[in-house]
């Protein structure tokens, strides 16, 4: 068991050998557009509709609770971020506190967070590439725009995007986080569209019944969940993103201040978006009206007369998504990178590109994975199988912030946690709770996912450690 619970040297965390080290470029407006950018994405421009539908007017108290999960969440990230400024964000926390296997497990998760949302956001992407096209005159053949799941063959918008993102990406992190800070702007410019228009039309009467569906879950007709937090359980998807900052940890100029500022600022923006919108669009239609359709605001937006806007809203959408990929495959390229660099997966995955200060091979690597998933998913089958695995990571790093502000409460904190006792284990159960409130069939293959990756450690991982083979990982 000792081997199992072998932990980092926190005091070791940032030093790495010549050839896998990453190049400190990010300032904190990178990273507060990087985890905008994660954030506000597929969620609010789709699952506005696909949680009314669950919760009703209510939706805004599902928005609410998931917020302050989330936010919890992002004071631990904060801490931990801040004090430990090296690649691989919750994974790195795990192994440096938990010991090594929790830290496989986390890092396991991580990757089945990313993964998913990327190929998810891929998808939806590839959905409003094709209904914008559409608009314009240009059809698609199907084949090339759906999954085998959806009567075609392979989703090629789909697996044309990741493989896009993953040129930014290597080419290098400044210079995609800078394109990702105007196409950040953008989006957001197009929600304060929607409400400007929206807000006016605000009518009391579409708030009532305010909670046709109560509070806990409830399974209804046709074995649907409904309910508040059903609702905050698929929301959730929609919140995070503000953990792709805390992967960035390693490429941060001044790591002790922009990290706190990227991950606490951008979840506050991120929430009274969100807030505003929900309010808009409950307020200025009945959530039947929307519940069912793939674009609520474009929806909204044409039902009110406002069909320019409505293009616009979509337009957004085309042109905003991207920045979710880019954040979550960056995420995503790290966590692959780390955990190389630790010897837990093929070592020569870590190397860094001396020209670009990225490491190629590990994001080629990712893109390969990214785009096979992609290229035949199905978007209502992975987006709340990644939500189990964020939750897992969450659940983590708040465990992480409250087992080191008891082993060692002296070790300098450039961010300091309010309320550490309140917010660590209200992050907990709030995390526990989302979990729970899942679909069952998602928690089963979460634990599927992690028992797959059990056996890959037993076999590879704990072997491949550079702490196994005594030396610093």
């Amino acid at each position: 068991m000792q081997t199992w619970l072998r932990r980092k040297d926190i005091d070791r965390i940032t030093v790495h050998e010549e050839g896998r080290r990453l190049v400190r470029t990010l300032s904190w407006p990178h990273l507060v557009a990087l985890g905008i950018g994660a954030i506000v994405g597929t969620g609010i421009y789709t699952l506005v509709g696909v949680a009314a539908n669950l919760a009703g007017p209510a939706v805004l108290l599902s928005f609410l609770v998931a917020g302050v999960v989330c936010a919890c969440a992002a004071l631990a990230y904060a801490e931990m971020a801040t004090m430990m400024p090296a690649a691989g964000s919750a994974y790195t926390y795990s192994y440096a506190v938990l010991g090594e296997a929790i830290a496989w497990v986390v890092g396991w998760s991580l990757i089945l967070e990313y993964s998913l949302v990327v190929s998810a956001v891929a998808v939806g992407w590839s959905g409003s590439v094709v209904e914008f096209l559409r608009g314009l005159g240009v059809a698609l053949p199907q084949a090339l725009i759906a999954g085998p799941h959806a009567g075609g063959v392979v989703n090629l918008p789909a697996v044309v995007i990741v493989f896009v993102v993953a040129g930014l990406l290597m080419l290098g992190t400044r210079e995609s986080a800078t394109l990702n800070a105007i196409l950040v702007t953008v989006k957001v410019l197009a929600l304060g569209v929607f409400v400007a228009i929206a807000m006016p039309h605000f009518d009391s009467a579409n708030l009532h019944p305010f909670m046709p569906y109560g509070f806990v879950k409830s399974t209804g007709a046709g074995g649907v969940e409904h309910g508040v937090m059903a609702a905050a359980a698929i929301i959730f998807f929609a919140f995070y993103g503000f953990d792709a900052i805390s992967t960035a940890a390693e490429e941060a100029k001044n790591p002790g201040r922009d990290l706190s500022i990227g991950i606490v600022g951008s979840m506050v923006g991120c929430t009274l978006i969100y807030l505003l919108v929900a309010v808009a669009a409950v307020g200025a239609m009945h959530f039947t009206a929307f519940a069912q359709s793939p674009a609520p605001l474009a929806l909204i937006m044409r039902e009110l007369g406002q069909g320019a806007a409505a293009k616009i809203v979509a337009g957004a959408a085309v042109v905003a998504l991207p920045t979710v990929l880019l954040a979550f495959f960056y995420g995503q390229s790290r966590i692959f990178f780390v955990m190389s660099r630790d010897g837990l997966l093929p070592h020569r995955l870590s190397k860094v590109n001396p020209r670009s200060g990225t490491p190629t091979a590990v994001t080629l690597f990712t893109a390969v994975i990214v785009a096979a998933l992609a290229g035949v998913a199905s978007l209502d089958e992975i987006a709340s199988l990644a939500n189990a695995g964020t939750l897992a990571a969450f659940t983590a790093v708040a465990v992480c912030m409250l087992v080191l502000r008891r082993r060692d409460p002296n070790r300098p904190r450039t961010f300091r946690t309010p309320a550490a006792w309140i917010v660590g284990p209200a992050a907990i159960v709030g995390c526990i709770y989302l979990f729970i409130s899942l679909k069952q069939q998602t928690q089963l293959w979460f634990l599927l996912w992690n028992v797959i990756g059990i056996v890959v450690y037993v076999v590879f991982g704990r072997r491949g450690s550079l702490l196994a083979r005594g030396q610093h990982a």
